[in-house]
């Protein structure tokens, strides 16, 4: 297998390939470092939003779209399965790495995070590498500059022309599509958390309904959490028994059952004063090979369909 950033890098060409169809604007940075608006100076698209989620991943998962009904309302759903859940979902797709330069701030997410590796996912996994490129998916409603592709450049240890920032807000169909698409990996990470070993989930499903694209950032990533806390459906198929996957999906918090906008607002959108659980999926089946299928939590469409306006 090619690293995670190679494997990125080839899906990052097609974006830039078909930027138009996209609707992606392509930026070259002073130092040749490449700028992917996938939704921030742009509006976004739901194609352009399932090829991210493929960057993310590292090419590892296969994404795609349907229709379902919330609350009785059609709405686009997507849905994302790999079967490298600990490589795709926790070394490259999850959102681990805090970028803040000179007033610019975003949340990195993607396979150059491996080039770093000082999350404790990567230890556990045992998994670390060197690459030519680094891709970072920044979630952020402002476009990076050289300042912020240089300070990547410098902690991947990748020179500036391998470096690729596709870009996105929250509040864009980039980003509801992408929030979508992170079910999976809210099950797998939530099961780290408990002390399950993550290389023992051997495939990983995951769908949830994409949110209608809220006119603020705040608002988006209250209506996007909440598609996955009440919205998602996640299935794992694991190689060995636990004791706790009861805990994994996002009812077993105690702020469990009301929109989420309120519940952030009551810390002020500190969400390190949350609890953990309160971010995990809906519902979750988890078939342990040769042993039980255990059925937990459930999806909330009454919820849903207040913090989506339906």
């Amino acid at each position: 297998m090619d690293s995670l950033n190679r494997m990125a890098t080839e899906l990052v060409d097609e974006a830039i390939d078909f930027a138009d169809e996209l609707t992606i604007d392509v930026h070259a940075l002073e130092g040749d470092a490449a700028v992917l608006d996938f939704g921030v100076e742009v509006p976004g698209a739901v194609e352009a939003g399932m090829l991210l989620a493929e960057i993310q991943t590292a090419g590892l998962a296969t994404v795609q779209s349907t229709m379902a009904t919330v609350d009785g309302a059609p709405l686009n759903h997507v849905e994302l399965s790999t079967d490298h859940p600990a490589l795709a979902l926790l070394c490259s797709q999850k959102g681990g790495w805090e970028l803040a330069v000179d007033g610019f701030e975003a949340l990195g997410s993607g396979p150059a995070r491996a080039l770093v590796a000082e999350e404790e996912a990567f230890q556990r996994i045992g998994y670390r590498e060197d690459a030519d490129f680094a891709v970072l998916a920044l979630e952020t409603d402002e476009l990076p500059d050289e300042d912020v592709a240089s300070q990547v450049a410098e902690r991947t240890g990748v020179p500036e022309t391998g470096v690729f920032l596709p870009s996105f807000a929250t509040a864009s169909v980039t980003g509801s599509v992408v929030a979508a698409a992170r079910a999976a990996e809210l099950a797998v990470f939530r099961l780290a958390e408990l002390g399950f070993d993550p290389v023992s989930v051997l495939s990983a499903s995951g769908r949830a309904p994409v949110a209608p694209v809220a006119g603020d950032e705040a608002t988006a990533m209250a209506r996007t959490t909440d598609a996955l806390a009440y919205g998602s459906e996640v299935h794992l198929t694991v190689d060995e028994s636990f004791d706790r996957f009861d805990e994994v999906p996002s009812v077993a918090a105690e702020e469990y059952g009301e929109p989420l906008e309120g519940v952030f607002e009551d810390v002020d959108w500190d969400f390190a004063e949350l609890p953990v659980e309160l971010f995990g999926p809906a519902a979750v089946t988890i078939d342990v090979v040769g042993g039980d299928t255990h059925v937990v939590g459930e999806t909330s469409e009454g919820v849903l369909a207040e913090s989506f306006g339906l």
